[in-house]
């Protein structure tokens, strides 16, 4: 096997193009799965069990289906419902969804980490339950996990290859059409390769430098 660096350099175009779809794919999954997860864990501490009950059982569902099924089913099945969408926008909600079932579990951990005394001066200073929420609950309990929202965040770094499944062009559909093309796979196989490890590390990086601000 000899390696071609002509190939490598035929293959960067691509490459920043896939690397972009999947740095979006990213954000917008991250976004999407937080903002959720903070939904799901919110819901299941109302009084209400008729609340809790259905909210608990779609998130166990969807927490204990492969993501891959997830895609399949959004993006091959809605349609014949009527319901369809573009296949980035299908990958970035399964990927938001299937997450946030996860970075529930974080929420209530920080949540149930704050003292109690915290509640108990809350309730002494009579301050509304959304005030006591807003303004000293949930301040504090999402400073205590950002570390590990963190950790979900690079988790889905490395589940974006699976949206090619769906005709999303990340960095691996990328890679994967150029083989085809060129009938060359090591060159933009190892370089795809290299970009994860590489944006894996220094967001471990910048989380490790993050945590250390925050235990300050």
């Amino acid at each position: 096997m000899k390696w071609d660096w002509n190939a490598v350099s035929d293959f960067m175009p691509q490459f920043w193009q896939g690397l972009l779809v999947t740095l979006e794919a990213v954000a917008l999954g991250s976004l999407l799965s937080f903002t959720l997860g903070l939904v799901w864990t919110l819901l299941m501490r109302t009084p209400s069990r008729w609340v809790r009950w259905p909210v608990g059982v779609v998130t166990e569902f969807v927490r204990n289906t492969p993501l891959l099924v997830q895609l399949f089913f959004l993006f091959y099945v809605l349609p014949e419902w009527g319901l369809t969408f573009s296949a980035l926008a299908t990958g970035v909600f399964a990927i938001g969804l299937h997450y946030s079932t996860y970075t529930m579990q974080v929420y209530r951990a920080g949540i149930e980490a704050v003292p109690v005394g915290q509640w108990e001066a809350a309730t002494a200073l009579n301050l509304p339950l959304r005030r006591t929420w807003t303004a000293v609950i949930l301040p504090q309990a999402i400073r205590r996990v950002i570390p590990a929202l963190g950790n979900y965040v690079i988790s889905m770094l490395k589940d974006t290859p699976m949206l090619m499944v769906i005709t999303v062009l990340d960095m691996l559909g990328r890679a994967r059409l150029f083989s085809q093309q060129h009938f060359q796979f090591t060159e933009p196989l190892t370089v795809i390769g290299v970009a994860f490890i590489v944006i894996s590390y220094l967001a471990s990086l910048l989380l490790r430098a993050l945590e250390r601000r925050l235990v300050r």
